[in-house]
């Protein structure tokens, strides 16, 4: 039905008869000649017709905006005056000498042109609408670029493309789990897979000792600008291949994206230790463009009489940090103050601050409602160690070690962002040498990534000295974002029986819910490892936007609801029979 798409139109078809398809961007009537800006998946090109086409021009008078229209007419230089530099087909337009209405549209329920004013609720209700868009169109063309790029570098690299199953059983991958009951197997539960953890693991066993999927994922768990109930992930596992060799071949994988793709060279990757990472940045995916870091001051405050410093200074779970921040006493009082109210959503109880205004002038030129609890040679000490100059403000975190990470960490984002410190576009790294434990709300151990991931010591240290252990884990990370993580995983049968026992995971548990791979490290399973990259997240991350909900076809709400099909809804009883649930009444919450 058409020729070329609208957007492959140059100067180079001057002269050439095409046939066009897509939708009316816009019509406009000038002067008795009607201009149809012509819309489709790749561009605009812009038609002309005039009123001695008759009823072809009758006809493109009678068309609105989002009628599907077929065009037939002859390429031809724009008039000298009118070439829009702008766009693509800026320099020519199309003569129409044929229309035909391939169908007509309602009023859109927003202009496609004037989409910033509407409402995200009103965009989702409407996708297939605001899907039409250019930008919108961009992004999801660009998606496909990168994950065809991934494809070909995988599959060049000897990767194979294996599908694992998506109903399969409830693992503990650190979120909650879609179930999907089973109408054959009467009170029981398949769940959506929260990644392919295991089968891959089962594959490398199997022998195909080079494995990737381009995989959904589901996690049944609170919402985040960055975060989708279902989700797609770049899933690698390999056998016989260490950290450096994962981390290099993903690397360069990551790197030839951007350099293709963006034209943009990531450079090195430096490693960092995950207690370095926390100790200077506060976070486990530092952002490295922002030159901030915290400065521990616990020993300055340990003697100091001001309890809201001492106290978690003498505590071994507690920290005391300061962050400096150059040029910023020019920080009014009701910018510290909504700084303040911003870092209580990481639990912090208060930001206490210093001023420097004269360091000459000694503690007379300093400026904080705290300075008159601490002693003057404490305070100068603390300027000194900071490095604080004239003009400089610095701020302090002091609670407990989680809380003082978070608080100051989300702050020097913050500030980063509002005081455009950024002194790079891309900062990449890896954080490494994870802790394989970390405390949960109970006092138990819990695993910091998942049970799978290997410890960089023999079983016999693991069970002695859980907290200090070590994983031989891994995330890449950019701009403050974590785009992938991985580990080398457990290949021997007795060492992960070790880890479960060490997470109070009984025999009969582990047996219950682990016994396939159990069994299957019994049969001569091979050193192995992988990682995996959320596509949502790096296709964001590379087209500048804010949210992932802007780079998927369809996405839920922050709500997980999707209020274009309006799911998830009710079923009726019969269908509910058959899955052998009865449900129970729930009381609507008070308004």
């Amino acid at each position: 039905m058409r020729s070329q798409y609208c957007g492959e139109l140059r100067s180079s078809h001057i002269g050439q008869e095409v046939t066009l398809c897509g939708w009316v961007h816009r019509r406009r009537d000038h002067g008795g000649v009607i201009f149809l800006d012509l819309r489709d998946r790749d561009g605009i090109a812009q038609v002309v017709f005039d009123p001695d086409t008759g009823k072809h021009f009758e006809l493109a008078d009678k068309v609105r905006n989002e009628y599907v229209v077929q065009v037939k007419g002859f390429v031809r230089a724009r008039p000298e005056g009118t070439v829009n530099p702008e766009m693509g087909t800026g320099e020519i337009e199309v003569l129409g000498k044929e229309l035909v209405i391939l169908n007509s549209s309602a009023t859109p329920p927003f202009q496609l042109d004037e989409h910033q004013s509407v409402g995200e609720d009103v965009r989702l209700k409407y996708r297939y609408i605001d899907l039409r868009r250019p930008e919108m169109q961009e992004k999801l063309r660009f998606r496909s670029k990168i994950t065809s790029a991934i494809r070909h570098y995988l599959d060049s690299n000897d990767f194979l493309d294996i599908e694992t199953p998506i109903l399969t059983r409830a693992t503990p991958e650190g979120a909650r789990d879609y179930l999907v009951p089973s109408r054959t197997h009467a009170n029981n539960f398949f769940a959506l897979p929260q990644s392919p953890q295991l089968f891959k693991q089962l594959l490398m066993v199997s022998g195909f000792d080079r494995y990737y999927q381009i995989a959904k994922c589901f996690r049944d768990e609170d919402l985040r600008a960055d975060r989708q109930p279902e989700f797609t992930q770049i899933d690698i596992e390999t056998s016989f291949m260490d950290e450096e060799g994962i981390m290099g071949m993903t690397e360069k994988m990551i790197s030839q994206l951007f350099s293709n793709l963006l034209d943009v060279e990531l450079g090195d990757f430096p490693r960092m230790p995950y207690a370095e990472a926390m100790r200077r940045y506060g976070s486990d995916k530092p952002d490295l463009r922002i030159p901030l870091e915290l400065i521990d001051v616990d020993d300055l405050m340990q003697k100091v009489d001001f309890k809201v410093f001492n106290g978690p200074a003498n505590d071994p779970k507690g920290r005391v940090a300061a962050l400096m921040v150059k040029g910023g006493a020019r920080l009014s009082r009701k910018q510290i103050d909504d700084y303040t109210k911003y870092i209580s959503i990481y639990g912090a109880r208060g930001l206490a601050w210093i001023k420097v205004n004269e360091i000459e002038k000694g503690i007379e030129g300093l400026q904080s409602p705290i300075i008159k609890f601490m002693p003057a040679d404490v305070v100068m000490e603390l300027m000194e160690r900071v490095g604080a100059a004239n003009g400089d403000i610095v701020f302090f975190g002091a609670d407990q070690a989680k809380i003082v990470n978070e608080s100051l960490g989300h702050l020097r984002l913050k500030l980063g962002e509002d005081l455009d410190l950024y002194t790079c576009q891309w900062a990449p790294l890896w954080v490494v040498d994870f802790p394989m434990f970390e405390e949960d709300d109970k006092g138990g151990l819990t695993s910091l990534h998942h049970p799978f991931t290997a410890p960089s010591c023999s079983p016999e240290e693991l069970v002695e000295n859980p907290e200090q252990a070590l994983s031989r884990a891994y995330d890449m990370v950019l701009n403050g974002c974590e785009l992938g993580g991985g580990s080398v995983r457990i290949h021997d049968q007795a060492m992960q029986e070790t880890v479960f026992k060490v997470l109070g995971i009984s025999d009969e548990e582990a047996r219950e819910k682990f016994g396939f791979l159990l069994d299957a490290l019994q049969f001569g399973c091979p050193p192995h490892g992988g990682l995996a990259f959320g596509l949502d997240r790096l296709v964001m991350l590379m087209t500048g936007t804010q949210s992932i909900r802007e780079v998927i076809a369809f996405p839920k709400t922050q709500s997980a609801a999707c209020v274009l099909t309006a799911a998830p809804g009710e079923v009726g009883n019969a269908q509910l029979r058959d899955l052998h649930i009865k449900l129970r009444k729930v009381e609507k919450a008070a308004e």
